[in-house]
């Protein structure tokens, strides 16, 4: 797979990345369980998606409740952090309410890693490329891109081992 040199070479880089605020947190056992239920669900069977999904999870470090503030005025929600500027985009997608759609962000750990899932994918169909999709879950801006998916590419490692997508 095309992805696996980059992984390598960021991970033989040794690039570290600063923790997010939300990785201040202990993280409850039984809430993990939960968590990693859920990311299983939420990857349809595909042991690719289920090592991303962990992969994002790992970074964002958020929990169940989370609602952390972001200094352009978004929230990061729920287990995989996802941005508050989605909420609307989810609402429309499958026709519910915004409030509902952040809630269920916040409290659902399911509906949470599904709609990571759904923004992720999103953005590899966009970018048709599994790096630059880790990257845009997190940002449109480049940089920022640049600095998650290193630290992505790590916590992959750190999980799965070096060869994460070689099995």
């Amino acid at each position: 797979m095309r992805f696996v040199p980059y992984l390598i070479g960021i991970l033989l880089c040794g690039v570290i990345i600063s923790p997010s605020l939300a990785q201040a947190r202990t993280r409850n056992p039984d809430e993990e369980r939960l968590i990693g239920v859920c990311i299983r669900q939420a990857s349809l069977g595909r042991p690719w998606l289920e090592k991303t999904l962990w992969g994002l999870r790992d970074q964002e470090a958020g929990w169940i409740g989370a609602e952390v503030g972001n200094t352009n005025g978004t929230h990061d929600l729920g287990p995989l952090q996802i941005n508050s500027w989605w909420v609307g985009r989810i609402a429309a997608h499958i026709g519910r309410p915004k409030a509902h759609v952040r809630h269920w962000l916040r409290f659902d750990p399911c509906f949470n890693a599904e709609a990571a899932r759904w923004v992720f994918l999103s953005a590899l169909r966009t970018t048709g490329d599994y790096w630059k999709a880790v990257g845009v879950y997190h940002s449109p801006t480049a940089w920022r891109q640049r600095n998650y998916i290193a630290s992505v590419a790590m916590h992959l490692s750190g999980r799965f081992g070096n060869d994460v997508f070689m099995r």
